[in-house]
């Protein structure tokens, strides 16, 4: 009479779940950030009111006093062209194919507040306080006449 027994094997310790979650944390969550980031390139905008610019969309956005923007030395450039202001590299932001959000050191040494998608359209805006910004929107002069119309009030 022969039967078959079975043994369980004792459950691991604690230690090795918590071990895989970590694993899992560390994978997993820097490409969800990831998904997020790309996905913010399609909400980003741009708000212009009495009170100064508002850069909304990503982990880097913020209000801006109309005070900060240096408005007479603002323009529309092309980064394509203007490669004194090109983002040479990435200090704390997003550089994805076609879509640069954050700060990069440019390639003229200063500090830049980028949010590029399309280098040929961009508000080339610097600040008092100490960086500039370069923001890619469809109507870049209107963007700047905007501006101005409000700090001229």
């Amino acid at each position: 009479m022969s039967s078959t027994l079975v043994f369980p094997m004792l459950p691991a310790a604690l230690k090795a779940t918590w071990f895989f979650a970590a694993v899992i944390c560390v994978l997993i969550v820097p490409l969800l950030l990831r998904a997020w980031r790309a996905g913010s390139t399609q909400h980003a905008r741009f708000t212009v009111s009495p009170e100064g610019l508002r850069l909304q969309g990503d982990l880097w956005g913020r209000h801006i006093p109309l005070r900060a923007l240096k408005l007479d030395e603002a323009v529309v450039t092309d980064l394509r062209q203007d490669v004194a202001h090109q983002p040479k590299r990435r200090t704390m932001g997003s550089a994805l194919p076609g879509y640069s959000a954050g700060w990069f050191e440019l390639r003229n040494g200063s500090k830049g507040l980028l949010y590029v998608t399309d280098r040929s359209r961009v508000v080339r805006l610097p600040t008092s306080e100490g960086y500039t910004l370069l923001l890619s929107v469809p109507e870049p002069q209107r963007l700047l006449d905007a501006l101005r119309a409000q700090q001229g009030r």
